[in-house]
């Protein structure tokens, strides 16, 4: 199982979406605090359409809470400071996917003393950055394709 943690989310639109990645590909999803909208937020539960009891979902207060509670786990750090395409980097089965808020990204601390798990979408230097909710499926997907897509339905009817 993939882990998608969100530190401290601001618009419930995205978390939604992300939320409904999860649900469909069998991924937790871990929500850090402070959030910037109510979990019971109408546009979030929008989003996230009717897939909400298919998810596993994690509350933290803070990030100190998350890494604590989660200090063994396999993380990728994603930011658009990374040294390493998304695309080149392992996801071990349990790997937690880490994403910041979307007006900041992630801690610089926390980045500069995880450099070699942070991640990167390449995009134009002119851009700061891909959507929160694009980027989450964009590497939740590189990883479940390097793992085999372990319990999603692979083929279609045609």
């Amino acid at each position: 199982m993939l882990h998608i943690v969100l530190v401290e989310p601001e618009i419930p639109q995205n978390t939604g979406n992300i939320a409904r990645t999860c649900a469909v590909t069998g991924s937790a999803l871990h929500l850090v605090g402070p959030l910037g909208f109510k979990i019971d937020d109408a546009k979030l539960r929008r989003a996230g359409l009717d897939y909400w009891y298919l998810l596993k979902i994690y509350h933290y207060d803070s990030l100190e809470e998350y890494l604590e509670k989660n200090k063994d786990a396999e993380k990728r750090f994603a930011t658009t400071h990374g040294g390493i395409c998304y695309a080149d980097a392992a996801y071990p089965d349990g790997c937690h996917l880490v994403f910041g808020k979307e007006t900041k990204g992630l801690p610089r601390d926390l980045l500069e003393n995880n450099r070699e798990n942070a991640i990167r979408i390449p995009q134009i230097s002119e851009a700061r950055s891909l959507n929160l909710s694009n980027a989450v499926a964009v590497i939740c997907y590189e990883a479940l394709r390097q793992q085999g897509f372990p319990g999603l339905q692979l083929k279609g009817d045609l």
